[in-house]
C-alpha cells in the first residue's frame, strides 16, 4: 500500500473530507497538521500554494475534493460503474454549491448585509436545498447503490460543517437524509474518528 502523508492546518475545514475516507477505508496515513508560522515555508512547494495537499509515496496532489475522489477509488468508496462514479460526482458538486454560498455569507464584511444574507441562507435556501437534495437519496438509505461512498460521506460531512456556523432546518423532517447519516456514523471507522479526533477551533 502507498504511504500517505496528509497536510492540512490544524483544523477540519477542507481537509476533513479526506479524514473520513481514510477512516472510512481503515487506510493509514500522516495526519500532518500544519503551525501557521511553518505555512509561509511550505506555500511555495505546493502545486498551487494552497493546502490541503497529499502526498502519495512523495507524489504531491492539492485540491480536496480531487484527493477525497483519489482516496475513494482507492478504498471502493467512490462507485462501482461510470453511472454510479457519475452521481457521487454529482452529489459532491451539489453539497459543494451548498457550501460556496454559506461561506459567501459567512465572510460577508457589512454587517447588515450579511443579516440579511444569512436570513436568506437558512430560512429559505437551506431548507428549499434539502428538501432537493434528500429526493436524491435511494430506498438503501444512501445516495448511491446500496452502500457507502463517497456521496454519503459528503453529505455528511459539509452539514456537519456548514451546521457549526448556520442553523439548519430540522433534520428530522428528511428522512431520506436522515438515513444517511446514520449510515455514515455507523461505519466503524469513521465512529472511532468522530469520537477520537481533535478539538480544533475550525
Amino acid at each position: 500500500m502507498p504511504a500517505y502523508k496528509l497536510t492540512y492546518f490544524n483544523g477540519r475545514g477542507t481537509a476533513e473530507i479526506v479524514r473520513l475516507v481514510f477512516a472510512a477505508a481503515g487506510i493509514s496515513y500522516e495526519d500532518v497538521r500544519l503551525e501557521q508560522d511553518k505555512w509561509p515555508e511550505l506555500k511555495p512547494k505546493t502545486p498551487m500554494g494552497q493546502v490541503p495537499i497529499l502526498e502519495v509515496d512523495g507524489t504531491m496532489l492539492c485540491q480536496s475534493n480531487s484527493i477525497a475522489r483519489y482516496v475513494a477509488k482507492q478504498a471502493g468508496l467512490a462507485g462501482k460503474t461510470p453511472m454510479e462514479q457519475a452521481r457521487v460526482d454529482m452529489v459532491m458538486d451539489v453539497m459543494d454549491d451548498m457550501g460556496k454560498k454559506g461561506n459567501a455569507v459567512f465572510w460577508e464584511k457589512d454587517e447588515e448585509t450579511k443579516a440579511e444574507k444569512k436570513k436568506e441562507y437558512e430560512e429559505t435556501f437551506l431548507p428549499q436545498f434539502f428538501t432537493c437534495v434528500n429526493k436524491l437519496v435511494g430506498d438503501s438509505g444512501h445516495f448511491v447503490g446500496d452502500e457507502l461512498t463517497l456521496a454519503d460521506i459528503t453529505y455528511f460531512n459539509t452539514t456537519n460543517l456548514v451546521g457549526n456556523y448556520f442553523k439548519l432546518p430540522n433534520m428530522e423532517e428528511f428522512s431520506g437524509l436522515k438515513k444517511v447519516t446514520e449510515h455514515v456514523t455507523s461505519n466503524p471507522g469513521i465512529a472511532k474518528w468522530l469520537k477520537e479526533r481533535p478539538e480544533t477551533p475550525f
